[in-house]
């Protein structure tokens, strides 16, 4: 919450509140998350992932997911980020849509899970028909500007379906 100033200094105009980076980002406290909902002047999106590594999740910690996508509802944060894919490298769609319905109202954005799937135009309509509004990706590399032929292709793909 206190690099939320710094953040808009350099332009944000929305911002992804998640815990432990070092593990590549997870789900934040509800205490934290309540601080930001106090103290932001521009809309955050929650990261919903029960912890790091793969997004192969349990049945445990799918459930973890989906009452913590409920609670951020009632908490009333803009939006919600998460993925789950299944063993073969595809998008766990079923999950994926269950989240996205208990998500309600609220903006859903599949984070970079998408960028470890074994076909990106296949999970990109996977996203699409699980009603997922946008994909935070890089490419499937390292960064952005390196996958800018695939975030290219995606985005012709999308259409006005999904945001890239």
């Amino acid at each position: 919450v206190k690099r939320h100033t710094c953040l808009l200094e350099g332009g944000a105009d929305r911002i992804e509140l998640c815990a432990s980076l070092i593990e590549g980002g997870i789900t934040p406290s509800l205490g934290t998350v309540r601080a930001a909902l106090e103290q932001a002047s521009v809309p955050f999106h929650v990261m919903v992932r029960p912890r790091g590594g793969d997004f192969l999740y349990s049945e445990t910690e799918y459930a973890s997911m989906l009452a913590d996508v409920s609670a951020l509802r009632e908490l009333g944060v803009p939006g919600v980020v998460f993925g789950c894919l299944n063993a073969d490298g595809t998008m766990d769609e079923a999950r994926m849509s269950e989240l996205t319905q208990a998500a309600g109202p609220l903006n859903v954005t599949c984070h970079r899970a998408f960028d470890m799937t074994r076909d990106p135009a296949e999970a990109l309509e996977s996203l699409i028909r699980s009603k997922v509004g946008r994909v935070l990706t890089s490419g499937q590399r390292d960064t952005a500007i390196e996958g800018l032929p695939l975030l290219a292709d995606l985005v012709r793909q999308a259409g006005e379906r999904i945001v890239i």
